[in-house]
C-alpha cells in the first residue's frame, strides 16, 4: 500500500514537473516573440529613417544638379548669342556692300 501510495505520488510530482515545464516553455516562447517583434520594429523604424535619409540626400543632390545644369545652358546660349552676333555684324556688312555695289 505503502508503495502504491509513493508511486501515486511521483506520478504526481512527475506530473507536475511537466507542466511547470510546458508553462516555461511557454512563457520564455513569449519572451522570444516580444523581443523578435521588438527587433523587427526596430529594423523597421531604421529601414525608414534610411530611405528618408537617401531621399533627402538624392533630392539634394538632384537639385544642386539642376542647378549646375541651368547654369551651363545659360554659358552655352550666351556663347551662342556671342557667335552669332559677331557674324550676324559681318553678313549684315556684306549685304549692304552688295546691295550698294
Amino acid at each position: 500500500m505503502e508503495l502504491i501510495k509513493k508511486i501515486k505520488e511521483a506520478e504526481t510530482q512527475s506530473q507536475e514537473i511537466i507542466e511547470n515545464a510546458k508553462a516555461d516553455a511557454a512563457r520564455q516562447a513569449e519572451r522570444v516573440n516580444l523581443e523578435h517583434r521588438k527587433m523587427q520594429a526596430e529594423a523597421e523604424q531604421e529601414r525608414k529613417k534610411a530611405i528618408k535619409s537617401a531621399t533627402a540626400a538624392a533630392q539634394s543632390q538632384g537639385l544642386a544638379e539642376i542647378e549646375n545644369l541651368k547654369v551651363q545652358a545659360e554659358k552655352s546660349r550666351q556663347q551662342l548669342r556671342n557667335k552669332a552676333g559677331s557674324k550676324m555684324a559681318g553678313a549684315v556688312t556684306k549685304v549692304i556692300n552688295y546691295l550698294k555695289g
